[in-house]
């Protein structure tokens, strides 16, 4: 009879003897290994292909504009091909600022006066090589707004810049009050609500280049701030086309998907640590009018009455300065969803239904179709100012090549849009 411990002996050496040789030919080297790794590769690429990656859903109030798009930006009716490794949206909004490249660009700066006495940073690409439009007169200029915190000099920003000046235009970026080095010379900065420095900036533009057309993109909460100028200002503009990505269409939901306990982690802490940290750079000016140590103080689980969401900022701070009674007012104000209806400029809006911080039950699609000035292309995928696209997506990203299409189909086409009812 042969003993256990024999047989464990046998066993182990075979066994170790067959690990040797995997190892020395190389996983590939085996037939087992092999048909694992192709059997693995065959369900991801057939999982992909089925369930990540789809054509976006678009979504218009009016077939005037919905055909034009489809004839004039042929991105809308094409798949969108996430990156394959990290097409999961918390992924795609952690990833984008860090593997996009940032092209170079050299701006020139300006510093506009407002109304109440403070100024506005302003940051201009001229394009004068263009050959395309080579009158700086008559030169298209696309006006850019960051996001939340966001500068000209954000990834996301210089793409768009690079994309205006392939295309022969001039941008020139609209850097919300305080963010951008300049200084604080009332104690004001900016929210999602109010648009008295954006129509300041576009006067100011179309006051410079009379006869040039202009259009506009926002990120984010610049993307809410013009969907609420627009919504304001009516037919009254001189813009003749938006665009809008990544925007928060209802504040109340915007902030309770960003204060579930993951996204609080990942997001929400960070961007309310940005937000105390402008406030910190401008105390001396703040504090004349706002008890700032109840919005500076941070510590995570310790003091109950310190801001750490944005929602708490908010309340003790951003609410207070422009006047709201209490911060869902503020927040009812902030929501582009409530002024949709009274939009009357071309306005292609661009949404991940896999965004958090724009969750997609709050996508306003019915409010859409109510208006045929408005259009909503949804993909599956993308995540927040993601949309990360290619094996390694350096150069260009899906939201990259969507505003491409629409800026020249607004400024070449634009004499199509002029009635879309």
């Amino acid at each position: 009879m042969i003993s256990p411990e024999l047989n464990l002996d046998v066993l182990t050496r075979d066994l170790s003897h067959y690990l040797e040789n995997q190892v020395k030919v190389g996983l590939l080297g085996s037939g087992v290994g092999l048909s694992l790794v192709l059997g693995f590769s065959a369900a991801y690429t057939c999982y992909y292909l089925i369930s990540v990656a789809k054509k976006p859903q678009l979504i218009s109030g009016g077939k005037k504009f919905y055909q034009f798009l489809r004839e004039q930006c042929p991105i809308v009716s094409e798949t969108y091909y996430p990156t394959f490794w990290c097409w999961e949206s918390r992924i795609q909004t952690l990833l984008r600022p860090f593997v996009t490249a940032k092209p170079g660009v050299t701006y020139r700066n300006e510093l506009i006066k407002a109304a109440d006495g403070g100024q506005i940073s302003l940051d201009w690409f001229d394009n004068d090589d263009s050959l395309a439009h080579p009158d700086p007169a008559s030169r298209p200029t696309i006006l850019l707004l960051p996001g939340l915190t966001g500068t000209s000099r954000e990834s996301y920003i210089l793409h768009m810049v690079e994309q205006s000046r392939d295309l022969g235009y001039r941008a020139v970026v609209f850097n919300n009050r305080g963010v951008s080095g300049e200084t604080l010379l009332t104690p004001r900065t900016y929210c999602a609500a109010n648009t008295e420095d954006l129509e300041t900036v576009i006067e100011h533009i179309h006051t410079s280049y009379e006869t040039a057309p202009i259009m506009a993109a926002g990120v984010s909460m610049g993307g809410m701030m013009l969907a609420n100028y627009l919504g304001r200002k009516g037919q009254e503009t001189c813009l003749r086309g938006v665009a809008v990505f990544s925007a928060g269409w209802d504040v109340f939901e915007c902030t309770a998907s960003l204060e579930k306990p993951l996204d609080r982690f990942l997001f929400n802490s960070y961007l309310t640590s940005c937000l105390q940290a402008s406030v910190h750079r401008h105390r001396p000016v703040l504090e004349k009018c706002y008890d700032i140590d109840h919005v500076m103080k941070w510590l995570a689980n310790a003091v109950p009455s310190q801001a750490r969401t944005i929602r708490e900022f908010d309340e003790r701070f951003t609410s207070i300065m422009f006047g709201y009674a209490t911060n869902d007012d503020y927040y009812h104000d902030a929501s582009p969803v409530h002024r949709l209806k009274s939009v009357q400029v071309p306005m292609l809006c661009l949404n991940a239904a896999d965004d958090v911080f724009s969750p997609s039950h709050a996508i306003p699609v019915e409010a859409v179709k109510q208006n045929p000035n408005l259009a909503m292309l949804i993909t599956c995928h993308g995540g927040h100012i993601g949309f990360l696209e290619g094996l390694w997506p350096r150069r260009s990203t899906y939201m990259d090549r969507v505003f491409r299409q629409f800026a020249r189909a607004v400024i070449e086409q634009g004499g199509r849009l002029k009635d879309l009812s």
